[in-house]
């Protein structure tokens, strides 16, 4: 795409990216997805959290819409809040991340994101609220019967994210794939190999006869890097990750001071004015 060529789908990640450090999503961004709306752009918002923390989303945006959860594992329809289509981890895989995991980094405790709800072990502390649809048990119980896993959530309480994420990229190679959305977190979020924003979101773009030409892409952590780097136009934040900063070819402004709203409103300007 060149400086201002086309824009037919804008894809955004929420947290740190639209979302502000207080929770909430500012009436400029809501303003700036309806103008896409009114100019024929879709609106895309691509997210690692799971269905089950997308109902302030829904609300904020008029319950319209399609987004992608759980890092590209899920295609969600925001009306109906319901999933249209899932990309989950056979039940061997997941042991096998686990296994190789703690081969790496010692005793990780494991959380599940499910379709039907959220399992961990004992072990796991959450750092939100995961009380709904939660079960507790061994990795054993927690796989008996098998359920439709689309993400295993990774925590060691005394490593970083950062260096979990380097650790996994490696012992998960050709098995999954690791990212993670949040520096502070200890954290590490696996997905099934080949899964991620960026390969839903291309799915989904060619679903509606749009190449990655014509994709403006904002994120900010490292499960953004391959959305930032397959759109024809990507932004990382200001307040981004290192890594993010690196493989986009753009730079938004910092979330809390409306990044995403202020670069659509500038390149629908352009479009309205016909520029090329």
């Amino acid at each position: 795409m060149g400086e201002t060529g086309s824009m037919r789908m804008v894809a955004t990640d929420l947290d740190g990216t639209i979302v502000r450090a207080d929770g909430t999503i500012s009436a400029r961004s809501i303003a700036a997805f309806d103008a896409c709306e009114r100019a024929g752009v879709h609106v895309v918002f691509v997210t690692g959290r799971p269905p089950r923390w997308m109902g302030e989303v829904a609300e904020a945006t008029g319950h319209r819409g399609t987004a992608i959860c759980a890092n590209g594992a899920l295609v969600y329809d925001l009306g109906e809040e319901r999933v249209l289509r899932a990309h989950t981890l056979e039940t061997d895989t997941v042991r096998e991340v686990v296994k190789r995991a703690r081969d790496v980094l010692g005793d990780v405790a494991v959380g599940l994101e499910t379709l039907d709800g959220f399992l961990r072990e004992p072990a796991y502390r959450t750092r939100w609220d995961a009380t709904s649809h939660q079960r507790v048990g061994t990795l054993d119980e927690l796989l008996e019967p098998a359920p439709s896993v689309v993400k295993v959530l990774l925590r060691h309480e005394t490593t970083t994210g950062d260096e979990m994420l380097a650790a996994t990229r490696e012992a998960l190679e050709g098995l999954a794939e690791p990212t993670h959305s949040n520096v502070n977190d200890s954290l590490v979020e696996v997905s099934a190999l080949g899964v991620s924003k960026a390969s839903t979101l291309a799915e989904f773009a060619t679903e509606h006869d749009i190449g990655p030409e014509d994709v403006v892409a904002f994120g900010d952590m490292p499960n953004d890097l391959q959305m930032l780097g397959w759109a024809g136009r990507g932004y990382a934040m200001a307040n981004g990750h290192p890594e993010a900063l690196a493989a986009a070819a753009h730079v938004a402004p910092p979330c809390d001071e409306d990044g995403v709203a202020q670069v659509i409103e500038d390149l629908l300007r352009r479009r309205s004015a016909g520029a090329h």
